[in-house]
């Protein structure tokens, strides 16, 4: 063990901030605000950086900021459209929503045990042909009554249509109706992925994200937008037009520096993880990971929170900041609360 002397060789400066949020959500629209803020105090994208402990805690983020119009590129990870298992759970949505969605369909069908590319496409063929005609008087067949009629398919795509025709419901939320997929679809992400507990967070806090949102067509929409390519166009740009905000884990973060610098989710169970507390030497690792990504901020260092998130593996209520910081004092670190 040896000690380290921290000391600064800048005098003034502002102090870093602990901001804790009343929901997930609320973060993420912190976030984006205080961006747009300091982008327009002429801060470039490519000075700011949104740092977290592990890849899926930024998917509630990356929906904000496609919705801003902020550019961005993730590193650590896949950005949260891009992951094929989401890709999956979004195709049996878009189904419900939309029984003519061929593409949906071919790759919700080709997640069933023993249908190959041939049955898919007979069955998507009887869809549009039978199922989803128009009725003699030149109206199409209602949703509700849509997924009534599939009796006579085999058992495991039988199963299929059953999940879909009791997520149908017209008096289920988006978040309801993701949980019924989510429990069809669980079996087929542990046969199909070796890293299958890492990309069921991923799931929960999609589950968590759709909790939100009060119709799936709103939802999907905000899951369909393509984050923009280029700097943000109503704000002047000081610096080049291909700016970019940077998205990291903490850990593809070292080495690297930049202006200002977000920290998110500086929750206990978040970070550290739950599963990091039981030992010793991983929680000194976890405090050593916030050593870091306190560290690469130059100028600006925001420490995010959420009071309220729902663990779903523990089935505990996080509330409490990182103990890494808790206790910090006044004189160290200006505290907000955003509700």
């Amino acid at each position: 063990m040896y000690y380290k002397e921290l000391y600064t060789c800048r005098a003034g400066g502002s102090m870093p901030q602990l901001v804790s949020t009343e929901n997930e959500n609320m973060q993420s629209r912190y976030v984006v605000q205080k961006i747009l803020e300091l982008r327009e105090q002429g801060v470039p994208l490519e000075e700011i950086a949104v740092l977290f402990r592990s890849s899926f805690l930024s998917f509630d983020l990356e929906i904000e900021l496609t919705k801003a119009n902020i550019p961005f590129v993730k590193f650590g990870g896949y950005k949260f459209v891009e992951t094929s298992h989401v890709k999956d759970v979004v195709s049996y949505l878009r189904v419900l929503a939309n029984p003519r969605d061929v593409v949906s369909w071919n790759r919700i069908l080709l997640l069933v045990d023993g249908v190959g590319p041939r049955t898919a496409e007979k069955v998507i063929d009887d869809i549009l042909k039978r199922r989803v005609a128009a009725t003699p008087d030149g109206q199409t067949l209602p949703t509700t009554k849509f997924w009534m009629q599939f009796n006579d398919y085999a058992e495991n795509v039988q199963k299929l249509f059953d999940v879909l025709k009791q997520a149908s419901s017209q008096n289920l939320a988006p978040a309801e109706k993701t949980f019924q997929v989510l429990q069809y679809y669980e079996p087929i992400l542990r046969g199909r992925y070796d890293d299958h507990q890492k990309r069921k967070k991923d799931l929960e806090m999609f589950q968590n994200i759709t909790e939100r949102y009060k119709d799936i067509d709103t939802l999907l929409t905000d899951l369909a937008l393509e984050p923009p390519n280029e700097s943000i166009v109503d704000v002047v740009s000081p610096g080049p037009e291909d700016e970019f905000l940077t998205l990291s884990t903490i850990h593809s973060a070292k080495g690297l520096e930049w202006n200002s610098v977000f920290i998110i989710y500086a929750l206990e169970g978040r970070f550290p993880t739950m599963r990091s507390v039981a030992s010793d030497e991983e929680i000194e690792e976890e405090r050593r990971l916030m050593y870091v990504a306190c560290t690469r901020a130059k100028d600006n260092l925001f420490i995010t929170y959420p009071m309220n998130v729902y663990d779903r593996e523990s089935g505990f209520i996080l509330t409490k900041p990182s103990r890494f910081i808790q206790g910090i004092g006044d004189q160290l670190l200006e505290q907000w609360v955003v509700e």
